[in-house]
């Protein structure tokens, strides 16, 4: 417990300190309008390290990403605006395409027993040149309009204030069933329960926040389709680490495979079924990525499964597997997101921005392996 309390007060910490800094230096860093351009940057970042989540739990790993993010951006891309594809028939096989090549991975990693470390890396640089291959080395502008318009909306178009209010009511009113459904379930199981005033308190913290998140949208344009979108990717993976079998066939696994193995866990489904939800999940981050950009180019994605990763570690999961929340994903993509957008307002030169990244991703290792030699 006291490694969490000391992991949680850092991030705070530093998440005030990015925040005053960059407001010091680049006052508009807290204007609305760039507190709404920092929400689209941080759901495109949270939605792919949510799905770096479900891979690292299992105590797996994937540098293949952000060279995906690319490719799955640029197939999509390619057969609505080259191809007159309707956008809804290019998205959803652009995300079956990502899923199957997952898949495919995934067996090799699980089956075949090679190193995630190896089949990913070359999955970055077999993904990098595919993404060249599909859009010729040019770039393929996201333009909006008809059916194309549903591409480029998901980074453009915002809720208006009621909806974005009625989408809270929606999300809490699900939220507290789900904790409710969850108890009984436990009770009628005859498991220990737990006090239900440190639930309570978290939904209502919680509810507060997405409130806020919501006036502060609503002083722009809106809230943004890609939070909405982050919202739901994000409630979906905390079910199912949360409540379902998979999820805790996830953490022990990463915990111990060999154990589990003995358990009676099916730990190869169990990596091949996290590497195709990954799969999913880049190929939703891609979308968004590329219509962020307003364009596919040679360069979507580059480096982001570095972000990604980045944001787990922060966020509390370990890079041996079995430890890791979807609160501290969104809170560790939170500060990279942040990061990455003032150091864009103060038109820092992109070799320090590579140099400010690498050093977060060492930061975020070493504070990883320090916390996990702190009592719990």
């Amino acid at each position: 417990m006291t490694g969490r309390m000391n992991r949680a007060v850092f991030m705070l910490l530093t998440l005030v300190g990015i925040w005053v800094f960059f407001t010091w230096q680049e006052p508009v860093f807290l204007s609305s309008r760039n507190l709404s351009l920092l929400s689209v940057e941080l759901a495109i970042t949270a939605t792919l390290a949510l799905g770096m989540l479900l891979v690292l739990l299992p105590g797996q790993i994937d540098l293949s990403a952000g060279s995906g993010v690319g490719l799955m951006g640029a197939v999509a891309a390619v057969l609505v605006f080259w191809h007159d594809w309707p956008a809804p028939a290019a998205l959803a096989l652009a995300a079956a395409l990502g899923v199957a090549v997952w898949v495919g991975m995934g067996a090799l990693i699980a089956v075949e027993r090679v190193p995630a470390f190896i089949i990913t890396l070359g999955g970055l640089l077999v993904f990098r040149g595919l993404q060249w291959l599909t859009i010729e080395n040019q770039t393929v502008p996201v333009a909006e309009g008809g059916s194309q318009n549903l591409y480029s909306a998901l980074t453009t178009f915002y809720l208006s204030p009621i909806a974005g209010y009625g989408l809270v009511a929606i999300t809490v009113t699900v939220a507290t069933g789900v904790f409710v459904w969850h108890r009984a379930r436990m009770k009628r199981a005859g498991l220990p329960l737990e006090d239900a005033e440190p639930g309570i308190l978290r939904l209502i913290v919680a509810a507060q926040l997405l409130l806020l998140v919501v006036a502060v949208a609503n002083n722009y344009r809106g809230l943004p389709l890609a939070l909405v979108v982050l919202g739901a990717v994000a409630l979906l993976v905390a079910m199912l680490i949360g409540h379902t079998p998979f999820g805790r066939y996830l953490y022990a696994i990463g915990g111990n495979e060999e154990a589990a193995v003995v358990s009676g866990v099916p730990v190869r489904g169990v990596v091949i079924g996290a590497f195709g939800l990954m799969g999913l999940i880049v190929a939703i981050t891609g979308f968004m990525q590329t219509a962020y950009a307003g364009a596919s180019t040679s360069t979507v994605g580059e480096l982001m499964e570095l972000d990604a990763i980045a944001a787990c570690v922060i966020g509390g999961t370990s890079l041996r597997g079995g430890r890791g929340t979807v609160a501290g994903v969104l809170f560790g993509a939170l500060i990279m997101a942040s990061l990455l957008n003032g150091m864009t307002l103060m038109a820092v030169s992109p070799e320090i921005k590579y140099v400010a990244r690498g050093a977060v991703l060492a930061l975020a290792v070493w504070l990883d392996l320090r916390m996990s030699a702190q009592p719990r």
